[in-house]
């Protein structure tokens, strides 16, 4: 390669595991290039897969010299595993919906306070009414096969790069709160009677929580940027027919969550990491009660 003088430049470093993605950081151990998805925190820079098994040994090594992810979770054989379990609860809650039709849908879907849809049914329900499980499980309920489709080819290409740098429970906890805060800026904003469903707030969780990682590991965040971009202007434009709030609502938590997890100090890491979760978490539920108030005064 050369630049506009004729001078030859370097091509660019291609993580070993996947020649198809450029990146800046190789291996402490072996120098080998390695891409976000294989880096893995030791105790001075990052190590590959490869050096992290043949370091490990038996198994026996003290807590505190273990492999750590990038934001110190425990380095796990399969980075996708909770990745897929996430897909499978959506595809067997799809599966027991088509199965079970409405009234399955409409005792699982987010909605603040109404009359049961049921025409031969006459009673109030929603979060304002107790049932506060609608928040949660709301986030793994679809109806159609596209928006199943689309929410799904998004957490398989987002999930496994975030799951291999937080690990697994904060990656867990990540893509939750998300959901959380998309289903509470519904309760919020949204006319308490209309319904709202889908795993778009945790999708948008997972697009912040992709941006601030690239940020952090100073990748290139055009391509991602642009595609959240995409995301939120096909979301105000189609504001009849989805729902806005649960994209930004996801998409702000998503940020903070993952802002704390990869920027914690590492003297305090577990401290701040888990204390956003909990700080995000009551401000969850103070929102909801604010809310619940206003609609039953």
């Amino acid at each position: 390669m050369e630049d506009q003088q004729g001078q030859s430049r370097p091509e660019p470093a291609r993580c070993y595991r996947h020649p198809d993605r450029e990146t800046g950081i190789s291996c402490a151990r072996c120098e080998r290039p390695i891409c976000p998805e294989c880096m893995i925190a030791a105790s001075v820079g990052f190590q590959c897969p490869e050096c992290v098994r043949s370091g490990a040994g038996t198994g026996h090594a003290p807590a505190a010299s273990r492999p750590r992810t990038l934001a110190g979770g425990t380095v796990a054989a399969d980075p996708r595993l909770v990745t897929k379990v996430l897909l499978a609860v959506n595809l067997v809650v799809f599966a027991a919906a088509l199965a079970l039709g409405d009234p399955l849908v409409h005792r699982l879907t987010m909605i603040g306070h109404a009359f049961d849809p049921h025409p031969e049914v006459f009673e109030v329900v929603g979060v304002a009414d107790g049932e506060w499980y609608r928040m949660l499980t709301s986030a793994f309920l679809h109806q159609e096969v596209w928006h199943l489709g689309l929410n799904m080819l998004a957490l398989w290409w987002l999930g496994p790069q975030l799951e291999a740098a937080l690990g697994r429970l904060r990656y867990l906890a990540l893509y939750l709160l998300s959901a959380l805060g998309g289903s509470t800026l519904v309760y919020l904003a949204e006319s308490p009677d209309r319904m709202s469903l889908g795993a778009s707030g945790a999708v948008f969780g997972l697009f912040g929580a992709t941006a601030v990682l690239m940020r952090r590991m100073n990748y290139d965040m055009r391509p991602i940027l642009a595609l959240l971009a995409i995301n939120l202007i096909f979301t105000f434009a189609m504001r009849g027919s989805v729902s806005w709030q649960a994209h930004v609502g996801g998409l702000v938590v998503g940020v903070v969550v993952a802002y704390a997890m990869v920027h914690a100090p590492r003297s305090r890491r577990s401290l701040v990491q888990y204390g956003t979760c909990a700080v995000v978490l009551l401000g969850v539920v103070a929102v909801c009660v604010a809310r619940t108030a206003a609609l039953l005064g």
